[in-house]
């Protein structure tokens, strides 16, 4: 008889060749299994992109927008950014410049026909001054912060070199972030204070057929304290603010745009298109405001401007300011 030893060690032995069989086609089954049998082959991913189609994912997390791993609008408004706003700014400001350049070199500095009358009336108080310049000074370096994401590569990067543009990117999009809410500011002032005197009338009509006496000598439109041409630029500075406020308010706090991703896209479209626009109006008020017209520039620099000025320009605003006694009896408004 064989010993209890034995026998279990045959038991044991007989259990595990019964274990090793039953594990055999499990195994065998096991080696021919594919693991990427049912994943995306990637000529799937290419047709679905020609097609297209926006590549999403399985997440865990609450937020279903990070469930997309590509988005087709994203290159559409990268070459748009990138090739197409550059080439569309440059021709929009380039050809301002062009054609303000051209237009001094055929019309020349608009003078004071009658000469200085060395006498000023006062025409902007310092509440008006400071709005101006508030909103002006922020506005110019907005401008110059923005331009530099669409040109600073093209034009200053190659100039100054990588660490001098960097340290620029840097510092302008901070500029760029907090002195855009002095300059929502300085639009809401403005609205507020000569919103007034801005609104169109009948008279403006006149002035614009006579081209605002800036393409002949000696002619000069009757106008109140803001002619037809600054209620354009008033008007454009409002609604151009407002519009470039609240497409830039959305890129501050990307969270408040509604959509994700897809929203904010069409914001910096919007904004960097507005932009160009704003910046080429821009360009030509300040060059009538400054070397295109004697003596307007006074107007918001001191707020005092030649009277001889103030007749050729602002009659009807003079006869306004003689009748309250601002300006001085020996100094009639010439006869339109």
């Amino acid at each position: 008889m064989s010993s209890p030893s034995s026998f279990l060690i045959t038991a044991f032995a007989a259990l595990a060749l019964v274990v090793a069989l039953a594990a055999t086609p499990a195994a065998a089954q096991n080696n021919n299994f594919n693991p990427t049998a049912q994943s995306v082959k990637e000529d799937q991913l290419l047709n679905a992109l020609k097609d297209g189609e926006r590549l999403t994912g399985r997440i865990s997390i609450p937020d279903q927008k990070a469930a997309s791993l590509i988005q087709p609008e994203g290159r559409e408004w990268r070459v748009f950014h990138q090739d197409k706003l550059p080439l569309i700014g440059g021709v929009v400001l380039l050809g301002m410049l062009l054609a303000l350049a051209l237009f001094y070199l055929v019309r020349g500095r608009i003078r004071i026909d009658s000469g200085p009358a060395g006498v000023t009336i006062t025409r902007f108080a310092t509440l008006d001054r400071f709005t101006h310049w508030l909103t002006a000074g922020c506005f110019t370096i907005l401008a110059l912060s923005g331009l530099n994401v669409s040109f600073g590569r093209m034009l200053i990067l190659p100039i100054f070199g990588p660490e001098a543009f960097s340290a620029l990117a840097g510092y302008g999009k901070i500029a760029h972030n907090f002195l855009s809410f002095p300059f929502m500011i300085g639009i809401a002032l403005m609205f507020l204070i000569w919103v007034r005197d801005n609104i169109p009338e009948k008279l403006d009509l006149e002035w614009i057929k006579q081209g605002g006496g800036l393409f002949s000598k000696g002619m000069h439109p009757a106008a109140k304290r803001f002619n037809a041409g600054q209620k354009v630029v008033f008007w454009i500075v409002f609604f151009g603010g407002l519009a470039m406020s609240v497409s830039g308010w959305f890129l501050l706090f990307p969270y408040m745009a509604q959509g994700g991703v897809s929203s904010l896209q069409i914001w910096t479209t919007l904004h960097a298109v507005l932009a160009v626009g704003f910046i080429a109006a821009m360009l030509a008020h300040a060059y009538i405001g400054s070397v295109g017209m004697e003596g307007a520039f006074d107007a918001m620099g001191s707020g005092e401007v030649d009277l001889n000025w103030a007749k050729e320009h602002h009659s009807l605003w003079v006869a306004e300011e003689q009748a309250k006694g601002h300006v001085g009896a020996g100094h009639p408004v010439a006869a339109e």
